[in-house]
C-alpha cells in the first residue's frame, strides 16, 4: 500500500485549499525512529498548534496538502507530532523542511490592537510625515520586543513594534502608521 508520504511531490502539485492560509511553523527534523517529527514553531506560543486537528503540508505559496496530526506534544520550544502513513523515520525525514499552516478562517478573532504576524506582513509603512518607508516582509521575535522588517527603495529597515513607535495599524487599507523618521533610514 502506498501512502501519500510515498507520493508527496505529485500531491502537492494538487492544491487542496483555495483559501488564504497561515503558516505557523516548519517541519525540522525527523524525531525518533517511529515515523515522527520535529516541528519548529512561528506562533507565539509554542502550544499554538495542539488545538488544529488538521494541518497543512507544502510551500509557502502552496500548494498545500491537508493531513490529520495523529499525536502532538510540545517538548521545550518545539513540538514533536505524528501523521497516519509515517510509519518510521524515512517517511518522516520526507517531510524536513515544509512549512505547516492552517487556514485563516480557523484562527481565533483578534481583540482590538492585537494583530497576527501574517496579517502584518505585505502592509505599507507610512511615517507621520506622510512618507512610504516601504512594506513589511518579515517580523522578528528578539526577546525585548517584536521587530518589523521593512524593505523600500534602500536597503531593509528594521522597526521596534513598540507602542512608542507603531501608531494606527489599518488592516482594511493595508497600512501601518509610524513614528519613524526617514532620516533613520540613512
Amino acid at each position: 500500500m502506498q501512502s501519500w508520504l510515498n507520493a508527496l511531490p505529485v500531491q502537492l502539485l494538487q492544491p487542496k485549499v483555495s483559501e488564504p492560509m497561515v503558516i505557523m511553523g516548519r517541519v525540522a527534523s525527523a524525531f525518533g525512529i517511529k515515523g515522527w517529527v520535529k516541528i519548529q514553531p512561528f506562533s507565539e506560543y509554542v502550544d499554538s498548534l495542539l488545538g488544529y486537528k488538521t494541518w497543512y503540508l507544502g510551500h509557502e505559496n502552496g500548494p498545500w496538502r491537508e493531513v490529520t496530526v495523529a499525536q502532538c506534544e510540545t517538548h521545550d520550544k518545539t513540538l514533536a507530532a505524528q501523521f497516519p502513513d509515517c510509519p518510521d523515520r524515512t517517511a518522516a525525514e520526507k517531510l524536513k523542511g515544509l512549512l505547516i499552516a492552517v487556514p485563516r478562517s480557523s484562527l481565533p478573532t483578534q481583540e482590538e490592537g492585537e494583530y497576527y504576524w501574517a496579517d502584518l506582513i505585505g502592509m505599507s509603512v507610512i511615517n507621520g510625515a506622510g512618507e512610504t518607508l516601504g512594506t513589511v516582509i518579515e517580523l522578528l521575535e528578539t526577546g525585548a520586543n517584536d521587530v518589523l522588517i521593512v524593505r523600500g527603495n534602500g536597503p531593509d529597515v528594521l522597526i521596534p513594534f513598540l507602542n512608542s513607535v507603531i501608531g494606527p495599524v489599518d488592516v482594511t487599507t493595508k497600512t501601518i502608521q509610524v513614528n519613524w523618521s526617514a532620516d533613520f533610514l540613512l
